[in-house]
């Protein structure tokens, strides 16, 4: 009684179920693709040039290691936009570690940097 031929035409709902899932996994794959692709291993950007110079009698010097005035650390932080911020001026950032150094060395005047101190563990 409900038995159909094998040659029949998809029926309306079966058309519109397939129509529905592929909705459904595009909107998800359209969803998920700036999570997926958040997860990929980020390309590393080129170092700043290794620098060193004297500017107003300090020495300053920008390396892997970090930033050093007068052999001193500074502490130096990479912001989301790729721009740098220091402790000695963190309400201002730079677009390099070295004009990031040269304006510690502005604020600074005489003063020189603390020792890196001890983390608290």
């Amino acid at each position: 009684m409900y038995a159909t031929p094998a040659s029949a035409a998809p029926s309306r709902r079966t058309i519109l179920r397939t129509a529905f899932t592929a909705a459904v996994l595009a909107g998800t794959t359209a969803a998920l693709a700036p999570v997926l692709r958040a997860r990929r291993p980020r390309q590393t950007l080129t170092p700043a040039p290794l620098t060193e110079e004297t500017y107003r009698g300090r020495h300053i010097a920008v390396d892997l290691a970090g930033v050093r005035i007068d052999g001193r650390p500074l502490h130096v932080m990479r912001r989301a936009d790729g721009s740098y911020l220091s402790g000695v001026n963190h309400f201002q950032s730079f677009d390099t570690p070295l004009e990031l150094a040269r304006a510690a060395v502005d604020e600074l005047g005489t003063n020189q940097l603390a020792l890196a101190a001890p983390h608290h563990g």
